[in-house]
């Protein structure tokens, strides 16, 4: 390159930038990557991580918690012990209602993607799995309603026990529409706000239908 030669540096020019690093820039904590932490680190972060999202739900209020560190894991949770505690709730069915955790499974998830999809469809700004997020683990008072549910049942179904039931999950029903809406409400336009809240409380209603009219086989 015999053209370099001729290209001379002014000594005027100044040179800008700081090429030293501040002591005491950076935490401990970024020099680790979670790939070198132990599994019981992970693990233990994963569960407070979903802990913290059980507790926004229980005292739902207008946060981005639930939206900015989405995931499924609390969601996945609670549908399959909801799923588990319906099954063999039919009286009249001979086998041991296994079918009946796949049908409970494939309503949640389902009406979830439905729900979602309207939900975008409408102008949401919000993502697919954070839609998803916020009504997975707004299914948890309605879970908390089927142990009830559940413990009233063993006490023997009658109509105190109707009464009782029917109380615990319209409550149950409330706090998981109040709940989702609180979330996912402010992420509509102003004008479309009911097209996305009536799906919710559709979605919701079914599954408190499916835990009052439950009868242990």
């Amino acid at each position: 390159f015999p053209g370099l030669a001729d290209v001379s540096i002014s000594q005027d020019i100044p040179v800008e930038g700081e090429i030293t690093v501040p002591v005491g820039s950076h935490s401990p904590d970024e020099d680790c990557s979670t790939l070198d932490e132990p599994v019981k680190d992970t693990i233990m972060r994963d569960l407070k991580a979903v802990g913290k999202k059980f507790v926004h739900v229980m005292y739902p209020r207008k946060s981005s918690a639930l939206l900015r560190d989405w995931d499924l894991w609390g969601p996945l949770v609670l549908c399959v012990s909801l799923a588990l505690m319906l099954q063999g709730g039919s009286a009249d069915s001979k086998d041991d209602g296994g079918p009946q955790f796949a049908e409970v499974f494939v309503i949640i998830w389902f009406g979830a993607v439905v729900i979602t999809l309207n939900s975008k469809l409408l102008g949401g700004t919000i993502s697919f799995f954070q839609s998803l997020c916020v009504l997975g683990y707004c299914v948890l008072p309605l879970t908390v309603a089927m142990l009830v549910c559940r413990l009233v049942l063993l006490a023997g179904a009658g109509t105190v026990s109707f009464i009782i039931r029917l109380i615990v999950v319209g409550a149950m029903f409330g706090w998981s529409t109040l709940a989702s809406t609180a979330f996912l409400a402010d992420s509509q336009p102003p004008n479309r706000k009911a097209l996305v809240v009536y799906p919710i409380f559709l979605f919701y209603f079914v599954i408190s239908w499916m835990i009052l009219t439950f009868t242990p086989q």
